[in-house]
């Protein structure tokens, strides 16, 4: 039996309970691989010890955007996520360009994720067996068992992620409690929390990777119109993603600033960077341990990709169902009943992208996952300041409308996340680690998506009346519809 929205078919068969998204969206924000890449970076070139409480601060910044978010979400169901929302709260023009920079944004983030697991996983196999073969030999595995994955069922993939999730979040919190278990008291330094700790110098870039490392948690919209019961599924796994995620971001920190000490975590950060969690696991849990945990690094990644590849093609099918882009793509899967023609592409861009930087022989990591994900950064970050907008304006007329749940709470998420917008184009290039005028010039892309959108919207509407009217609306209400969605 097929789900449906208000009579028309969508994807899955309404079988994703709140758990199950909350895998999907946890485990696109890659926890460990967040621990492990980014925050020794944090440390270093941050506010240092200050880098906990820049975690909570940035969680709770989107737990207010959250409020907001979970408040629309309650009122529209629709796969188009970002798209729908700044649709019903701000327009059609914005919509269409927020389309087009989510539709880049995703993509970047998921190609990101490719570059990262094969740069890792060759280290990972080197470092364990010897043997050594070309990152793009991994890469190339982890984009076919997406694939394969993401063009079937979101139920198996909702599987797999929650497996992975919970073994990176148990491995750490293994090293957690035995930091603490060790140092007792000492782990969990009240100068973390200190405002002259946080707002030290570098309290700027270290909120700019905090905001970073949260991305993917808002894609639980996403999923609307494949969960049993969306109007409470899809708040309920935001709330619990971000709490989770802001939770565990923070605990972490703390107790590694506590192992480290709150005057050596700058230093010893710089120096060891990647390596820091391990050789905190080998000094207070065990070396079998640290073995593990590197394999599960390679997961957490894997996972993300996942996350994120079944995202993006969930954006790419509803865009395709109003003729945003080729209607080809708003087809599901006659058997799985999955978007597999926006899989298809998004596996397609993953290869194009990988091959160009790996003919052109760029480092995975240094030269492709780096700036990736400054692109993909920056365009997660500028849908959530729109979409954080759109609530306030979907309810400012509205007898529903609340003072803190659509207004307050969305206005300074909305704050912080313009805030983190701007420390983004300062610090692009500390972002992606080059000053190279080609990656640095990557900020005017999102720029050039968000006119080509409103550009691309008036044309529709001179042009394409009905499919201009449809736009960012129920999917009952799309003039297409029966045209799109091939029967069960």
């Amino acid at each position: 039996m097929s789900n449906h929205v208000d009579g028309v078919e969508s994807p899955g068969r309404a079988r994703l309970t709140t758990p199950k998204i909350v895998f999907l969206v946890v485990a696109a924000a890659a926890p460990m691989a967040a621990m492990v890449g980014v925050v020794p970076l944090q440390f270093a070139i941050g506010n240092g010890a200050g880098t906990p409480a820049t975690f909570v601060l940035a969680g709770l910044v989107l737990l207010c955007f959250g409020v907001g978010y979970a408040a629309m979400s309650r009122r529209i169901t629709n796969t188009g996520g970002f798209y729908t929302f700044v649709g019903r709260g701000l327009g059609r023009p914005p919509a269409v360009a927020c389309a087009l920079i989510a539709v880049i944004a995703y993509n970047a983030v998921a190609v990101q994720l490719v570059g990262a697991f094969g740069y890792f996983a060759r280290l990972v196999v080197a470092q364990q067996t010897g043997l050594t073969l070309p990152w793009e030999l991994y890469s190339g595995v982890a984009v076919a068992v997406t694939a394969l994955l993401g063009y079937r069922q979101i139920d198996l993939s909702a599987k797999v992620l929650g497996a992975l999730m919970v073994a990176e979040i148990a491995i750490l919190l293994v090293l957690d409690f035995a930091v603490l278990g060790h140092e007792g008291a000492s782990a969990l330094p009240v100068t973390s929390f200190a405002p002259h700790t946080v707002f030290d110098s570098g309290f700027g870039i270290s909120l700019l990777f905090a905001f970073g490392a949260f991305v993917g948690f808002e894609s639980a919209a996403l999923y609307g119109e494949e969960a049993r019961d969306p109007k409470r599924s899809v708040p309920l796994a935001t709330y619990a993603a971000l709490i989770v995620i802001t939770v565990f971001y923070g605990f972490t920190t703390w107790t590694t600033v506590g192992a480290v000490g709150v005057g050596h975590v700058r230093s010893t950060a710089g120096s060891q960077l990647g390596n820091l969690l391990f050789t905190l696991n080998d000094q207070y849990v065990n070396s079998t341990m640290t073995t593990i945990m590197s394999v599960l690094l390679c997961t957490s990644l894997f996972a993300s990709l996942l996350a994120l590849h079944n995202a993006s093609s969930r954006y790419l099918y509803a865009l395709g169902r109003e003729r945003v882009l080729p209607g080809g793509l708003g087809r599901l899967h006659p058997r799985h009943r999955s978007p597999s023609r926006g899989s298809l592409v998004q596996t397609s861009v993953n290869i194009v992208v990988t091959t160009a930087f790996a003919a052109a022989g760029l480092d995975p990591y240094l030269n492709l996952a780096t700036s990736m994900a400054g692109l993909g950064t920056l365009g997660v970050i500028v849908l959530q300041a729109a979409a954080a907008a759109a609530v306030i304006g979907f309810f400012l007329r509205r007898p529903d409308r609340h003072w803190w749940r659509t207004g307050l709470a969305p206005a300074i998420g909305l704050v912080g996340l313009v805030t983190a917008i701007v420390l983004v184009v300062r610090n692009f290039a500390v972002l992606t680690g080059t000053t190279s005028t080609v990656v640095t010039a990557l900020p005017w892309l999102i720029a050039t998506a968000a006119l080509a959108g409103l550009g691309y919207a008036w044309w529709l509407r001179r042009h394409r009346p009905t499919i201009y009217a449809a736009l960012a609306q129920d999917p009952a209400t799309s003039p297409h519809a029966a045209q799109e969605l091939p029967a069960p």
